[in-house]
């Protein structure tokens, strides 16, 4: 099946970083109506937009957290039936050369089987010889016998391969259509967070840019605070900690894309997924299963390296680094940056190392 194609991009820093908010802004400028709508709707103030585009994009996230999901059962499910699919090759190879090994057999008793055991007895110019060599073939027969029974075995346990695969191939397509509502969920929500900024003015939109870039020097700030003694790796309390959140700084500013785990662009547990893979360590895909990873912890025990996720559908998550701080991928207004955890509702932490 086709994944979701992400666009490589270089990682963006410092004055780089608005061009997440400048790409949402510049489309948005150029969108005409409300989900495709032409009707009129009451003119709403910056701040209800921004509220309205925030709920869109958290909206869009847990779609994107249900794709995630779904794409990493549709994978698994392909890899098992290319496994189905090859042990049953492999069955059916074997189940060919036993069929031709009873062919041979068949082939030789009927050339010996016109002549009775009796006559043949009767006829013999050395009945002990004769006698040794029935024997023999009582014991082939015997063999054969077996040998008809291991390919009839053979051929249930292909049909029960071919089976397998049948149910899974099934379960796949279920998947692709799941995957198929999620993107349409996904796109349909961005597209009405665009219409929605492209209803406000020229100087709105500068101040939301504005804001846009206060959030990117911030996060530039702490990304060059990583270089001096006693950074946010030094504290962490362990080697691999240290590792996830080394690699999450280094991808301060890469653009969020949604579906995407890396190296250029991320989702939110798509980069917590990365880190953790840069430091060794394997995670789930989704939010969903990475609250399920590791230990549960309460707030006041956050150390850094922690997995922090947010509201009540654990559908955000990010990598606490201490001082009541972590390191998310936001949404497509935002790229990868420095944010304080009360920036969204809590809804609980795992250690995972």
């Amino acid at each position: 099946m086709a994944a979701h194609r992400k666009p490589r991009q270089r990682s963006l820093g410092g004055n780089t970083a608005r061009t997440a908010w400048t790409i949402a802004l510049a489309g948005a400028a150029s969108a005409t109506g409300f989900d495709g709508t032409g009707h009129a709707e009451p003119q709403l103030t910056p701040a209800q937009v921004k509220a309205k585009v925030d709920r869109l994009y958290q909206e869009a996230e847990v779609a994107t957290e249900k794709y995630n999901g779904a794409k990493e059962q549709a994978d698994s499910t392909e890899r098992r039936i290319r496994t189905l699919q090859d042990e049953a090759a492999r069955r059916t190879e074997k189940l060919n050369s036993a069929r031709e090994a009873l062919g041979s057999m068949a082939a030789a008793q009927y050339r010996d089987g016109g002549i009775d055991p009796a006559v043949q007895l009767a006829l013999s110019d050395d009945p002990d010889r004769y006698l040794d060599g029935a024997e023999f073939a009582e014991r082939a027969g015997n063999r054969q016998a077996t040998s008809v029974a291991g390919v009839r075995r053979q051929l249930r346990e292909i049909e029960q391969l071919r089976g397998a695969a049948r149910i899974e191939l099934t379960s796949l397509k279920s998947r692709q259509a799941e995957l198929r509502r999620h993107k349409t969920t996904i796109t349909g929500k961005l597209d009405s967070a665009r219409s929605l900024l492209a209803r406000m003015t020229a100087e709105e939109r500068a101040r939301l840019q504005e804001s846009a870039d206060r959030a990117a020097r911030s996060s530039t700030g702490s990304r060059d605070a990583l270089t001096t003694p006693g950074s946010a790796p030094a504290q962490a309390p362990n080697s691999r900690a240290a590792s996830a959140i080394s690699y999450a700084y280094s991808k301060l500013g890469s653009p969020y894309v949604w579906g995407a785990t890396g190296p250029d662009a991320f989702d939110c547990s798509g980069l917590t997924q990365a880190a953790y893979r840069s430091a060794g360590l394997s995670l789930p895909r989704t939010t969903y299963a990475q609250i399920d990873a590791g230990r549960r912890i309460s707030r006041s025990e956050l150390l850094p390296g922690d997995l922090v996720f947010f509201y009540s559908s654990i559908s955000h998550v990010g990598l606490y680094i201490g001082n009541g701080q972590m390191i998310h991928a936001p949404n497509p207004s935002a790229p990868v940056r420095v944010a304080p955890l009360d920036e969204m509702p809590f809804a609980g932490a795992t250690r995972v190392v």
